[in-house]
């Protein structure tokens, strides 16, 4: 075996800018190799070939190309002569050697110039393997596949195909931040960025001073784990007790939840026109908690000048654990914080606040000195490092 014949899917459909997103999802397969040995990589119509330097590196290569976003599946595969009747004896031997119910033969002739039509290949293998192994066809389900790549100047055969992450190849989708809580939601909204193809940086806001550690801690941990979707994931951290303290000493109980959103909005868009992030992302599930029902979500999304993107917003969370699950931040965002959500909230928070009285609210609030503030205590994290913490260089 010497060959991974990459698939995509979406990106086939772009036209104009096809060979762009092409051009971006290879450089992310050979970013997400190296140290695999794999350097060569060609392309063939809607796909990407891939030349291992020995099968040893098949487990890594298989590995990483399950993270790489715009990838539909992958097939490890092997070069055979340009002969039907030759590919047909072969995978007649290969599959005698398997034990299996049914099969099919799946054929793919990019190389139109190819005599023989796909339909017309799998049915000359399908009959050898069925004269060999005695075993019935089925297309809809087949317990064993075969597939064929025709390509330019090669053939190629595969029984070892594999799913990939689909979406969208990393950083065709522009840069967003996304705000990082402890919980479950933020950071499968962050994940949900990143397979629409935006590059995502993490903020979390943590109860410092009046809080340990811990949720810090945890949004680290949940950093490390969407690190290895998008490699080299900066993670920045704000403190957000002494801001909270302040809105409780000048403001009721009841808008108290809003109003910290709002200056999270204000202080995420300082840092996103900073970095350069086009939007902003939250896991906002419409109707979850308090501050997420229609009238709440659109005073807070007023406090920003740039977009709110929310992934989650008609998720409901059976769904989101779901997907929390499949991408490995589930059994993190449950352990036990002091997130600084629960830090300074009131029993009764409002749930139909109004921008009138929102900008009441706030009347006696000095805006842009908590925003400096709390900015001013900033720190970029890399969650491949965590034990090392930079403190943040404004422009």
């Amino acid at each position: 075996m010497n060959r991974v014949v990459v698939r995509y899917h979406e990106i086939a459909l772009k036209k104009a800018n096809r060979t762009t997103f092409v051009a971006q999802l290879t450089r992310n397969i050979v970013r997400a190799l190296e140290g695999t040995g794999v350097r060569q990589t060609h392309r063939a119509p809607g796909r990407i070939i891939l030349h291992l330097p020995s099968i040893d590196v098949w487990p890594a290569v298989r590995e990483r190309l399950q993270r790489v976003f715009g990838i539909a599946n992958f097939l490890l595969c092997e070069r055979v002569h340009p002969s039907i009747p030759a590919l047909a004896n072969r995978m007649a031997d290969i599959a005698a050697n398997h034990d299996f119910t049914d099969f099919a033969v799946r054929t793919k002739r990019c190389d139109k110039t190819f005599p023989i039509k796909s339909p017309e290949v799998s049915a000359q293998i399908g009959a050898a393997v069925q004269e060999r192994t005695n075993r019935p066809v089925n297309l809809s389900n087949p317990h064993f596949e075969i597939h064929v790549e025709i390509l330019p100047r090669e053939m190629l055969y595969s029984i070892d195909k594999v799913a990939g992450a689909g979406g969208l190849p990393g950083s065709t989708g522009g840069k967003v931040l996304a705000l990082l809580s402890g919980g479950i939601d933020s950071p499968v909204a962050a994940f949900r960025m990143m397979y629409r193809g935006c590059r995502v940086e993490l903020l979390h806001f943590h109860g410092g001073p009046y809080q340990s550690r811990a949720s810090l801690d945890k949004a680290i941990e949940l950093a490390r784990t969407l690190n290895a979707w998008q490699p080299d994931t900066s993670l920045h951290s704000i403190p957000f007790g002494a801001v909270q303290k302040q809105i409780v000493a000048r403001v009721p109980r009841r808008p108290r939840v809003v109003l910290y959103r709002r200056m999270m909005m204000r202080i995420a868009t300082k840092l996103a026109r900073e970095i350069g992030a086009a939007a902003i992302v939250t896991g906002d599930s419409l109707g979850q908690v308090a501050s997420q029902t229609l009238p709440n979500l659109a005073v807070v999304e007023e406090a920003s000048s740039l977009p709110m993107l929310r992934p989650l917003i008609a998720m409901d969370k059976e769904e989101i654990v779901s997907q929390a699950r499949r991408i490995n931040t589930y059994e993190t965002s449950i352990l036990p914080d002091e997130d600084c959500c629960q830090l300074f909230v009131p029993k009764h928070p409002s749930t139909r606040m109004n921008l009138g009285a929102a900008n009441a609210a706030e009347r006696d609030l000095d805006i842009e000195a908590l925003v400096e503030e709390a900015y001013a205590g900033i720190e970029v994290i890399d969650p491949a490092m965590p034990s090392k913490v930079d403190s943040h260089e404004t422009a």
